[in-house]
């Protein structure tokens, strides 16, 4: 268990091809250091893909080589779950990762299990958060969905998990982040969102300071009616 008095960074990394090298991942070592034990237990949920095994070896395989103990999966998909068996799970580990998948499929779950009150409260008591590729978006504060994928009057933001305050998207730089241009049109003026490229990742500090890790993180704002591409957010 972790005994911090309050929440802990949250660390968003992009995943996506061609993101990891077999030679070690310093800033997934980073948050995973910030347990603060040795070779801490970390909690899977693969709410987003639903609970994918292909998923949750291979990620599990890459976290213990850069320093995880025990990867243990935090049953979310399916009818014969037993909730009381998740959240042991996760209560017990000392950082929980939220994997890739599907951002919206994800959320669907997390609400319909009713996880996201537990969680927010494990959150909050300084359980550290890690999420990878839709697992980042789901732990930012809003994502965007189309009634129809050709229109984008047909648009509209819905709530995520909101450990992180921020916008982002993942591995989006080749399309130059559609989807996150596309939720920034939906939001107030002076608005910003970070695009995490493939390697890069992102830690929220808990006071909201974004740190880029890894590699660049883009910018994107909402100024003057358009979505402009500001500085990029580089590592220390």
């Amino acid at each position: 268990m972790n005994e911090k008095s309050g929440p802990a960074p949250v660390y968003l990394f992009a995943g996506g091809p061609g993101s990891r090298s077999g030679d070690g991942d310093p800033a997934l070592a980073r948050a995973i250091e910030s347990c603060g034990v040795s070779r801490p237990t970390i909690a899977y949920i693969g709410a987003a893909s639903g609970d994918d095994k292909r998923f949750f070896s291979m990620l599990s395989g890459y976290l213990r080589s850069n320093g995880a103990g025990e990867v243990v999966l935090a049953p979310t998909a399916g009818k014969r779950i037993k909730l009381d068996k998740t959240k042991a799970v996760l209560e017990s580990a000392h950082l929980v990762l939220v994997s890739g998948g599907d951002v919206e499929e994800g959320m669907e779950i997390v609400e319909e299990r009713k996880l996201l009150p537990f969680l927010r409260e494990l959150f909050d008591a300084g359980k550290p958060f890690l999420g990878i590729s839709a697992g980042s978006i789901m732990l930012a504060s809003q994502w965007v969905v189309w009634d129809n994928p050709a229109d984008d009057t047909t648009a509209s933001a819905f709530p995520c998990m909101g450990f992180a305050p921020v916008l982002c998207d993942t591995h989006g730089e080749s399309e130059g982040w559609e989807e996150l241009r596309a939720l920034l049109k939906l939001t107030p003026e002076g608005t910003l969102g970070y695009g995490i490229p493939a390697g890069a990742a992102l830690c929220v500090h808990p006071d909201g300071a974004p740190e880029a890790l890894g590699g660049p993180v883009h910018c994107l704002a909402r100024f003057g009616g358009r979505i402009v591409r500001g500085a990029d957010l580089e590592p220390r």
